[in-house]
């Protein structure tokens, strides 16, 4: 792997791969937590209508420009992050990465294409709203970041939605889509040197210098989150079924060890494998859960580490009893050295697996280079993993899951 700063002050980083197929992706560090002075779900809706034309290029020309050549082009919006993505085939690099340059640049956000796209947003939102799983999770959020940037949710309201105007859409693109804040990232089998030379030569035809001074980055707005009270509330949505999440606030992506030590204990609780503790417990022996599973988000200044379920109506104290007698023994009982590291290796084979999908490895390259700037090899994520000891766990679920902590949000 190939990695560094162009002049204009964009990060990038570039892998040879085995596969015909390559990757890229242009990732700009600003999201839902960057939107003060802008209506609310501005940054998912720019991240929609930026495909909506261009200087160059009409809304039905970039939808086909790499379909054509048998590619994907796609984007998501998180709390922290834009991210535009492109997989073709590798002699077609080059179109891929000069659209996702053009999108991010060149957007003109026409009135009549903003109004098209509003619908199909505003229908994303009342869409999310009927899926109860998804919905507690975002409440839950909400509730547990509440006055801090972080509150907001992704897509916004219908009322904010709303209120976006194309000329908002230009402020806002002005104002984050800057080199600064910009990581490219590309996988393919190709020579890296060649790769690197070609992103360069591309970013300095997009981003020229000439002499003058970088732009301003704006600053991150952010606020205290110690002022912010642990909650347990249940609302009543006449659902068929129970929706519920449980959780506190977890170590951001700056805190190194501690983050490890977390992840390590999400996958050992509710990870994908079907020998987790909290699926082995409520429904593999019991039946009683429909599914069941812990996600761990870091962000900038804080994380999430949230336990989600969905019941029957009668497994609901049955659920929350379970969980209660497991959390509790995660925090009193130390993992014996065995199970540590079969959990250990479980984590590690999960994650040479996914590091194997070239798309997954180009988007990871992106969010490590915007948030550390640079990038982990696989031989510092073992290390980091195997250093975690069984007191070290102990003493995150003791963090994470201390009664006086620890939020609830319950569906009915």
């Amino acid at each position: 792997m190939r990695s560094g700063t162009a002049p204009c002050g964009l990060r990038y980083a570039v892998r040879r791969s085995g596969s015909a197929v390559g990757y890229c992706a242009l990732s700009i560090r600003c999201g839902t937590r960057d939107e003060a002075g802008f209506p609310g779900g501005i940054a998912h809706f720019a991240e929609h209508t930026i495909f909506r034309g261009t200087s160059r290029k009409s809304a039905s020309v970039i939808n086909s420009y790499l379909d054509r050549l048998g590619g994907e082009l796609n984007a998501y919006t998180t709390k922290e992050e834009i991210v535009l993505h492109a997989t073709v085939l590798k002699e077609d690099l080059g179109k891929a990465a000069g659209l996702l340059f053009e999108l991010a640049t060149e957007a003109t956000f026409p009135d009549a294409e903003i109004e098209t796209e509003r619908g199909v947003v505003l229908d994303e939102i009342i869409s999310y709203k009927d899926n109860p799983y998804e919905d507690v999770y975002d409440k839950f959020e909400g509730m547990l970041f509440e006055g801090h940037p972080l509150e907001k949710p992704i897509l916004g309201t219908a009322a904010t939605v709303k209120r976006i105007t194309p000329d908002d859409l230009r402020r806002f693109v002005r104002t984050f889509f800057v080199p600064e804040r910009m990581a490219f990232t590309l996988v393919a089998d190709i020579d890296e040197k060649i790769l690197e030379k070609k992103v360069l030569k591309r970013v300095a035809k997009v981003f020229p210098q000439d002499g003058t001074s970088l732009a301003e980055v704006p600053v991150r707005a952010s606020s205290s989150l110690e002022s912010i009270p642990p909650f347990s509330k249940t609302v009543d949505k006449r659902h068929h079924e129970v929706n519920a999440v449980l959780g506190s606030r977890a170590p951001s992506l700056y805190d190194s060890e501690d983050r490890i030590t977390a992840a390590l204990l999400g996958n050992i609780l509710g990870g994908p494998g079907s020998n987790s503790l909290l699926g082995r417990e409520l429904r593999e022996k019991h039946g009683w859960v429909y599914n069941v599973e812990c996600n761990y988000t870091q962000y900038a200044d804080t994380g999430i580490f949230a336990i989600s379920f969905g019941c029957d109506k009668p497994n609901l104290e049955r659920c929350l009893s379970a969980l209660d007698k497991i959390l509790d023994r995660v925090r009193e009982v130390p993992l014996s050295e065995r199970t540590l590291k079969a959990a250990k290796k479980q984590l590690l084979g999960q994650l040479a697996i996914a590091s194997d999908n070239g798309e997954a490895q180009c988007l990871s390259m992106g969010k490590s280079l915007l948030a550390w700037g640079r990038i982990d090899t696989s031989a510092e994520t073992r290390t980091r993993i195997e250093a975690v000891t069984p007191e070290a766990l102990r003493a995150m679920a003791r963090r994470l899951f201390d009664p006086a902590v620890l939020s609830r949000l319950v569906y009915l």
